[in-house]
C-alpha cells in the first residue's frame, strides 16, 4: 500500500517546488489522494524553500509531514533543518554536490547523489532538481515511471515544451544512478 510522506528542502531557485508538484500531479494522474504544501523563507530565489508531499491511497488528514518516509536535501541547511524527520526505516536523498557531510542517522537509507554535477553532464545546472527526482522514482516506486514522464509533459506545457529532452534525459540519469547505487 502506498503511503509516501515526503519533505523537499533546498534555496529557492534550485527547483524544490518543482519536484513537488511534479510527485503530486504524477501521484493525480494515478488517482490517489494527494497534497502539496509549499513553504518559502522572506526572499525566493536563494532564500530557504520546502515543501510537504503525500501520495497515499488512504484519506490524508492533514497536508503537513511531521514524520517522513523520505527526505530529500538539495542543501547542506536543508539537511541540517530536515534529517531528524525521516522515520526510522525510511529514505534520506541527499545532494552530495553541496553537502559536504554524512548523515548522522544510522536508522535511515541513505543515498549521497551528485546531482548538479549528473544535471551540468546533461547540459545545464536546473535540471539537478528532476536529477533528484529521477533517483527518488527509482527507488520508492511511488508511481510507474511512464506517469512521471507524462506529467513533466504535462507541467512543462506547450510554452516549456522546449525544455522537455533535457529534463526527460535527466530524470533517466537520476534513475540510473539510483538504480546502480
Amino acid at each position: 500500500m502506498i503511503d509516501e510522506r515526503i519533505i523537499v528542502a533546498g534555496f529557492g531557485g534550485q527547483g524544490v517546488m518543482m519536484i513537488g508538484k511534479l510527485l503530486a500531479h504524477s501521484g493525480m494522474m494515478e488517482n490517489r489522494n494527494v497534497s502539496w504544501l509549499p513553504s518559502y523563507g522572506p526572499e525566493m530565489r536563494g532564500g530557504t524553500a520546502n515543501c510537504n508531499v503525500i501520495i497515499s491511497e488512504n484519506i490524508i488528514g492533514a497536508p503537513v509531514v511531521t514524520k517522513a518516509s523520505c527526505v530529500i536535501a538539495m542543501n547542506l541547511p536543508s539537511l541540517d533543518k530536515f534529517e531528524k524527520d525521516v522515520n526510522a526505516g525510511g529514505r534520506l536523498l541527499m545532494n552530495s554536490s553541496l553537502i559536504d557531510r554524512k548523515s548522522t542517522r544510522d536508522d535511515v537509507n541513505v543515498l549521497e547523489i551528485p546531482v548538479n554535477d549528473i544535471a551540468n553532464r546533461q547540459g545545464s545546472l536546473k535540471v539537478a532538481n528532476v536529477v533528484m527526482l529521477g533517483a527518488y522514482i527509482a527507488l520508492s516506486h511511488v508511481v510507474k515511471e511512464e506517469t512521471i514522464f507524462e506529467a513533466i509533459k504535462e507541467v512543462l506545457g506547450k510554452s516549456k515544451r522546449h525544455l522537455l529532452d533535457i529534463n526527460i534525459k535527466a530524470l533517466n540519469e537520476g534513475m540510473k544512478f539510483a538504480s546502480a547505487a
